[in-house]
């Protein structure tokens, strides 16, 4: 069993900062239970490009307002909280944030640590592990 609280993430190598985001890395790769969960808040204003090569990514909007463009097919769709989006198909996708947004992330396979994205949607650490 498991009991954590985000609380006790702060200020650890679990909690993880880039440009305009923040990630509290709950659940990781070596918890041994197959996939990572994150709860990540994305400043408002800002406007980000993901691609996530190597995993599915499901992705529960608690708070703040925004767009989710696919890259490829160009639909955008409105978040608001209460929203799920599902990236199954690691496609690339934009996140135009209105107003700051806060939420939780599934990742499988899981991130392995505090290891941040390449521009080509690759966790260093993952990428390893997996031969890519």
């Amino acid at each position: 069993m498991i009991v954590r609280s985000t609380a006790e993430i702060t200020g650890t190598d679990r909690d993880v900062e880039g440009l305009g985001w923040r990630s509290k890395r709950i659940v990781l790769g070596g918890d041994g239970v197959g996939f990572s969960f994150h709860e990540t808040t994305i400043e408002a204003g800002t406007v980000h490009e993901f691609h996530y090569r190597y995993h599915v990514e499901a992705v529960w909007l608690i708070e703040g307002e925004g767009t989710l463009t696919d890259l490829d097919s160009g639909v955008t769709y409105e978040l608001a909280p209460g929203s799920m989006y599902l990236l199954d198909g690691h496609e690339r996708h934009r996140l135009e944030v209105r107003t700051e947004m806060r939420m939780m992330c599934v990742f499988n396979p899981p991130v392995t640590g505090q290891e941040v994205h390449d521009s080509n949607g690759v966790y260093p650490l993952v990428a390893a592990q997996i031969g890519g």
